[in-house]
């Protein structure tokens, strides 16, 4: 048995969960989310606790049963609390600042890197080198936190970049600490 696919996901107060079919849809106070879940994985929901279940023990449904009770909790979660994920400029003259609905970001280029909002994100910039992106969709955050990291990646002889606030840099050593006296 799937120790993630056997737990019960309670749903809080204040979520209505519609299921239909292999169709979920869950709304909340943050938003609403819907997706399309693999017909074959059986999912019930009694007493605002939804179960999944898998029809066989094949390889593929044991795969699928952990990931559906994933994808339904992270939907849960989303529309409750949310999700966000923090991003820190680092490097001299870098920094980030916040015009309207787009991000505007000075990275040492000869021009500034302008990122708009998706519909479902939220962009926010406490100081000119954090970044805050949030949201209900946990896989949009996080698709969305990569692409803006991916305008400059932080490199390892000086750490200059974008980073997420919880990496760990690894650093190398220069030209100079090649060489043996």
């Amino acid at each position: 048995m799937s120790r993630v696919g056997k737990m019960p996901i309670t749903v809080p107060a204040g979520v209505k969960v519609d299921l239909n079919g292999s169709h979920i849809t869950v709304k909340g106070p943050k938003g609403e989310l819907s997706r399309e879940l693999h017909p074959e994985m059986i999912v019930e929901m009694k007493d605002g606790v939804i179960t999944v279940d898998r029809p066989s023990e094949q390889k593929r449904h044991k795969a699928l049963h952990g990931l559906t009770r994933a994808l339904i909790n992270n939907m849960v979660v989303g529309v409750t609390e949310g999700f966000k994920k923090e991003l820190e400029v680092n490097g001299v003259g870098y920094r980030a600042q916040k015009q309207g609905k787009q991000l505007v970001m000075n990275l040492g280029f000869s021009h500034q890197v302008t990122v708009d909002e998706i519909p479902g994100i939220t962009i926010d910039v406490p100081a000119p080198n954090k970044i805050t992106i949030s949201g209900a969709d946990r896989q949009k955050v996080g698709q969305f936190a990569a692409e803006v990291r991916e305008k400059r990646p932080p490199e390892p002889y000086k750490g200059k970049g974008i980073k997420y606030a919880d990496e760990y840099i690894r650093r190398k050593e220069g030209k100079a600490g090649g060489k043996k006296k």
